[in-house]
């Protein structure tokens, strides 16, 4: 079967950072499914593994961490799903990836696709809704409306990066499923007009210091910030405007912080990692089935939609090497999406 891969830590600007490649199409066995890859996105974590986590000499990894698809067959123990289903799902970091025409995925982290919505569309949302929502709901603790603590009336949410892929759908999901005031941060015209359109209540500059802009909002503090890049250059400005007992939340690989500076406000600091569930097998590993399951309703229902902005073409190394250095621009907007092989 196709699939593209690497072998060497290369720059993108290399034609051999992400080649082409024929490999054997694997067989499900235990509880996986064998999904026949229609589309896939690229997220910051295929880059930061092709520029940094080199094979060892001689193998080839495959990335990827989102893919849209139809079940094509199932291992013997699988009870959720059957072949000829469509499905869509982010897959793990310890398994070979879904830049390949064939791949095999758990059934416990795949949901339903969303019927409403083409392949591409779907392809977009994985990744990023998991990881918005784990952050959101299960790290920090967000209410959701209906649920005990009113929805998060009165309380503030800033989402740092709100015009990237995690943060495009975590602004949908905070002003969605809750009653929590949205802050966005973005830096470009376009961004900001992304974030508002997505939901924010207040877009903010974090090319400035935000502290000062929170308090022109009329806000003493912040109850959580979700911090999804650059945490290290941001870190003294988020202990300023986080309020005291709040939360603050990031998934991206900051340079060293002091964390003593949030022992005054008593801060608590909360780390996500999509990937944590299916690494350690958790029991509640199928917890990521029942979200996307949720998410995939949601869209249906018009409640939530694709932050897909961009198809770059079919999925082979050249479009995969665009989509990557797109990625590395930092001005990637919403999620990049490849389809067909």
């Amino acid at each position: 079967m196709k699939a593209i891969g690497y072998r060497k830590s290369l720059p993108v600007t290399d034609a051999d950072a992400l080649i082409d490649v024929e490999v054997d199409r694997p067989t499900a066995t235990g509880r996986d499914l064998l999904v026949r890859v229609q589309a896939v996105s690229v997220n910051p974590v295929d880059t930061k593994l092709r520029r940094n986590a080199a094979p060892a000499d001689g193998e080839l990894r495959i990335l990827g961490f989102d893919a849209a698809g139809i079940v094509e067959a199932v291992g013997p123990d699988v009870t959720l799903f059957r072949p000829g289903d469509a499905v869509f799902y982010a897959g793990s970091i310890d398994r070979p990836g879904t830049n390949a025409e064939f791949h095999l995925v758990d059934e416990r982290i795949v949901g339903a696709k969303p019927a409403s919505l083409s392949v591409a569309e779907a392809a977009a949302l994985p990744l990023t809704s998991i990881t918005a929502w784990e952050m959101l709901f299960h790290r920090l603790g967000l209410s959701r409306d209906g649920d005990e603590g009113n929805g998060g009336e009165g309380k503030s949410l800033l989402i740092v990066g709100g015009a990237g892929g995690v943060g495009s759908i975590a602004i949908q999901l905070a002003r969605r499923l809750s009653r929590v005031r949205v802050l966005a941060t973005a830096s470009r015209r376009e961004t900001a007009d992304w974030v508002r359109e997505l939901g924010a209540h207040d877009v903010i500059d974090h090319s400035r210091p935000m502290a000062e802009q929170v308090k022109a909002l009329g806000l003493a503090g912040v109850d959580y910030v979700f911090s999804t890049n650059a945490t290290d250059r941001h870190f003294q400005d988020l202990v300023e405007l986080v309020a005291p007992q709040g939360r603050i939340g990031l998934i991206d690989d900051p340079e060293p912080i002091d964390v003593r500076l949030l022992k005054r406000k008593s801060v608590s600091l909360h780390w996500e990692l999509m990937f944590t569930r299916p690494l350690f097998q958790t029991d509640d590993m199928i917890a990521q089935h029942d979200l996307l399951t949720e998410v995939s309703r949601l869209v249906d229902a018009g409640t939530l939609r694709t932050t897909l902005t961009e198809t770059l073409g079919r999925i082979d190394a050249a479009t995969l090497r665009k989509a990557h250095a797109l990625i590395e621009s930092g001005k990637a907007r919403g999620k990049l999406v490849l389809e067909g092989f």
